[in-house]
């Protein structure tokens, strides 16, 4: 992501009031914030788009906050999460991190400690980025997804990062296509979608990018 871009934060949030508020103090603190009324949507969202930071209440319709963020993390995304939660004891605190989340903070809560938490959330985030080699003087940055050379950065999807990671852990290997979507994208059904990715990679990094094995599948390109 371009790095003077502004963070996207996912806020979930079925209590309208609490919602807007929100929106309104996060805009003001410079994230670019997208909302969602419930757990469906937000599954939708946040599979969908790369974020940064994600605010989730735990009481939501449809789909229970605990619920969405094992789906999410069951799916590989990583993004960090900060639960916002009425159920506020040290067992419901553990369920909490216990599903995935980084952080936990019970409502009600002080607007300054949870803008100090989102910030120290993004920190470690930065802090604990993994970088893999892909060739041409070339890294991946695995956490942000982002491709790092001496032409800058340029963005990836989730999807888009989670192919090349596996391609790039071992760099030698011609990967099947169904091994692929078995292992960068989980969820997807069909293989099109390894394709897809390849080709907005090639489109993103240069042909040489991805190498095809005629009647194997793919690995990572020219180093």
């Amino acid at each position: 992501m371009d790095p003077v871009a502004p963070p996207q934060l996912l806020l979930v949030e079925d209590d309208p009031q609490l919602r807007d508020m929100l929106s309104a103090l996060l805009e003001d603190e410079g994230y670019a914030v997208t909302t969602a009324a419930d757990g469906h949507r937000a599954l939708h969202l946040a599979l969908t788009r790369d974020l940064d930071l994600m605010l989730l209440d735990r009481g939501l319709p449809g789909l229970e906050g605990l619920d969405l963020l094992g789906r999410l993390r069951g799916a590989g995304v990583d993004v960090p999460v900060l639960v916002l939660s009425a159920r506020g004891n040290p067992a419901d605190r553990v369920d909490g991190l216990d599903a995935g989340a980084e952080d936990y903070l019970a409502k009600p809560f002080d607007l300054a400690e949870l803008l100090a938490r989102l910030r120290a959330l993004r920190r470690r985030h930065r802090e604990t980025a993994e970088l893999l080699r892909i060739g041409d003087g070339r890294s991946l940055d695995v956490r942000a997804h982002e491709v790092i050379g001496d032409g800058g950065r340029v963005s990836l999807t989730a999807r888009e990062s989670a192919l090349l990671e596996v391609l790039a852990r071992s760099p030698s290997q011609v990967f099947e296509r169904e091994t692929l979507l078995r292992r960068a994208l989980p969820g997807a059904e069909d293989l099109g979608v390894v394709d897809t990715c390849v080709h907005y990679l090639r489109r993103k990094l240069g042909r040489d990018a991805v190498t095809t094995v005629r009647g194997v599948g793919y690995r990572l390109g020219a180093s």
